[in-house]
């Protein structure tokens, strides 16, 4: 059963991405300026480790670049997602790590400076796949965490799919075993449609008194 619900997820995404463009997607930014806002106030090195998790065709990782960060990550459990971003980017798309997984079945070989994650962490409904996503983290995020999910006044679905909805102190208290609060906002991402979604974006800087491994 478990197994099939990880295949029903991953079916469902590639048939997403191999059907549709992005202006015919709500999640679609022109420019993530949200996320870009966050990773400048953490004032990182350039050569400071990346992972856009769950990061799909997005454009964040085509600024990352430009902004000359040179350690980039990106995470989709659609193959066909990455595709797409490779595509855009043309040659540059060799200077990122491409990883294709259910980020609850991903098993990261290195740690990250910054978790980057704007809507995925939404799609994950129970518990265990909540369990299974902290625990990555908490072993494998070394400094940063940023996490952009559907606001108790956003939508309940996304793509067809049931999602959660947090508020601050909820998404707060879930990472306070490992992470402290730097900052939360709410924003309204504007779709290709001309709706608006409203977003909660939280930073956290990992306790100083984890240890990564």
């Amino acid at each position: 059963m478990k197994r099939a619900k990880e295949l029903n997820r991953k079916q469902h995404w590639e048939s997403v991405y191999e059907t549709k463009n992005p202006e015919q997607v709500s999640w679609t930014q022109e420019k993530p300026i949200t996320s870009l806002d966050f990773l400048d106030s953490f004032m990182l090195d350039k050569d400071a480790k990346i992972i856009d998790v769950g990061g799909g065709d997005s454009k964040l990782v085509d600024y990352l670049l430009q902004e000359g960060y040179t350690n980039i990550t990106v995470l989709d459990i659609s193959a066909k997602a990455l595709e797409k971003a490779k595509y855009r980017l043309g040659d540059k798309s060799k200077q990122i790590k491409w990883i294709v997984s259910d980020i609850t079945e991903f098993k990261p070989t290195e740690t990250y400076d910054v978790w980057h994650d704007r809507a995925t962490f939404h799609f994950l409904t129970t518990a265990q796949e909540r369990d299974k996503y902290f625990q990555i983290a908490k072993k494998y995020v070394s400094n940063f965490l940023i996490i952009g999910t559907f606001s108790k006044d956003g939508p309940e679905k996304c793509s067809g799919l049931k999602i959660k909805q947090y508020c601050e102190q909820e998404l707060i208290e879930l990472f306070s075993n490992d992470f402290e609060k730097i900052t939360c906002l709410n924003n309204n991402h504007i779709t290709p449609f001309k709706t608006l979604q409203n977003f909660l974006f939280c930073s956290f800087k990992k306790k100083m008194n984890q240890n990564i491994f």
